[in-house]
């Protein structure tokens, strides 16, 4: 019976479909059985038609025979309606449930019934994958908080080294008049250095913090005119800094859809960073293609060091050299954070010909012309 059942293809059909299909071959297969029936009790009233004990019995004997049938009928139609039906898919989803509970999302919940069934089994994989992207999603903010105050304790510390060396020196000889006043003065400005890097990295924490506030704002933006803003912002800065700027631009789509604000916040400290390094000349080059606008800023400096490439995008990194001093290394790990934010990363490398060379990539939801 059930493999006679199967040739129906019950995966394609939906509940109600199915649910008619197997009352109408149970009403069927009732029916007939119950033409036999009555055939079997006619035969029986004229077999005892003259027995000494009669045959009243007989018509009893139908009746429970019929509802015997109309029982055995319905127990038989519901455990095929149920084995053929519902069983697979709700094993898939009771396993399913199981791995959930266990915090196991690293599983696909696989149904290809064509009923509600099927429909609730993507349901609860559309589910499962939401909940397994939100996971990774939290589980990479808490490694990347974690790192960020692994990195922010090791910076304070040499500060707040330096400021105990000098308070423990001052408890020790200016009770006794040992130090001179030009050394409680050179002391005491030390101090305040170290005390205006701390305000400074304490502040620059509150800034990281408020970026996981920062909404994204999608809206419809022609491609030449998302260029033509960005082209301004970069001769602005890089005119600054006494350099001279180009780009370059290729695009499948007319119009993107992006955050204008986001995108230009991540190219000004792009351009700010190249602007830093660069010797004379910054290139950037803007393409939308696949469904991603990329933005890539170059620069003809001497590159990024084997370090850097490793640590660019690291809070508070900073490398050797004059062009290090005077910012916190926040640039491009606030770029690294707004591009994910939209859907997208940030990548630093070397360029083909020498100089360093950083790629910020946001989905942009293409819209055709």
């Amino acid at each position: 019976m059930a493999k006679i059942l199967s040739r129906f293809r019950l995966k394609n059909m939906s509940m109600l479909q199915t649910f008619i299909l197997f009352h109408c071959l149970y009403l069927a297969a009732v029916l007939t059985a119950i033409v036999f029936e009555f055939d079997w009790a006619a035969r029986l009233q004229l077999h005892f038609a003259g027995h000494p004990y009669g045959n009243d019995w007989v018509l009893p004997a139908q009746i429970a025979a019929m509802l015997l049938t109309v029982g055995i009928g319905l127990v038989i139609m519901g455990s095929l309606f149920y084995r053929l039906k519902l069983k697979k898919p709700l094993d898939v989803l009771m396993s399913a449930s199981e791995k959930i509970s266990a915090n196991d999302l690293g599983f696909h919940v696989v149904y290809d019934g064509k009923d509600e069934m099927g429909e609730l089994c993507r349901a609860f994989e559309k589910m499962r994958s939401q909940m397994e992207n939100n996971f990774k999603a939290l589980w990479r903010s808490v490694e990347e908080r974690n790192q960020l105050n692994a990195i922010f304790a090791h910076d304070l510390r040499t500060p707040l080294s330096v400021m105990k060396g000098y308070v423990e020196f001052t408890a020790a000889y200016l009770p006794q008049k040992k130090i001179s006043e030009e050394k409680l003065l050179e002391t005491m400005q030390t101090m305040q250095t170290h005390i205006l890097r701390m305000e400074r990295y304490v502040e620059a924490m509150n800034s990281i913090q408020k970026l996981e506030d920062i909404p994204v704002n999608r809206r419809e933006t022609a491609f030449a005119l998302l260029t033509g803003q960005l082209d301004d912002t970069a001769r602005r800065i890089a005119g600054h800094h006494g350099k001279t700027f180009g780009s370059r631009q290729a695009a499948d789509s007319a119009k993107v859809f992006v955050d204008t604000d986001l995108a230009m916040q991540v190219f000004e400290n792009m351009m700010a960073n190249a602007a830093r390094y660069a010797a004379g000349r910054i290139e950037a080059e803007y393409v939308v293609a696949n469904g991603m606008l990329t933005i890539t800023v170059g620069d003809d400096g001497p590159g990024f060091s084997d370090e850097a490439l490793q640590k660019a995008l690291l809070p508070f990194y900073r490398s050797e050299g004059p062009e290090a001093s005077g910012h916190q290394g926040l640039g491009l790990y606030i770029c690294s954070v707004l591009c994910r934010k939209h859907q997208g990363g940030l990548r630093a490398a070397n360029g083909p010909l020498g100089g360093g060379m950083v790629t910020a990539s946001f989905y942009a939801e293409l819209i055709n012309r």
